[in-house]
């Protein structure tokens, strides 16, 4: 995973929308205009004073071309636990006969 993913996947949904606009180069009216919201509203979700819908959250993430989980989950909290990783690991090392079973 790179470095700068990592460095967002820290953040919070705040800083998140904060950071890939302002990767893109974007003013908080460019990315209001993209996801069809107003300013004001973006500087809440910036400032953490307001959380956007599901709506808002998927034209957020189409307008910043992430997906919604990027936007919303930290690292480890989406996807499967270690045990369930570690048994993935040993299934793709089987043959495709040993995989159907």
């Amino acid at each position: 995973m790179s470095g700068s993913l990592l460095m967002l996947l820290d953040m919070a949904f705040s800083q998140r929308i904060a950071q890939l606009s302002k990767g893109k180069g974007w003013t908080q009216q460019m990315l209001a205009d993209q996801a069809g919201v107003k300013v004001l509203q973006i500087r809440r979700y910036e400032n953490g004073s307001s959380q956007p819908t599901l709506e808002v959250i998927k034209n957020l993430a189409i307008a910043l071309g992430v997906t919604a989980d990027t936007l919303i989950f930290d690292e480890d909290e989406r996807g499967p636990g270690d045990d369930l990783k570690l048994q993935f690991e040993r299934i793709s090392r089987f043959d495709s006969e040993e995989k159907k079973l």
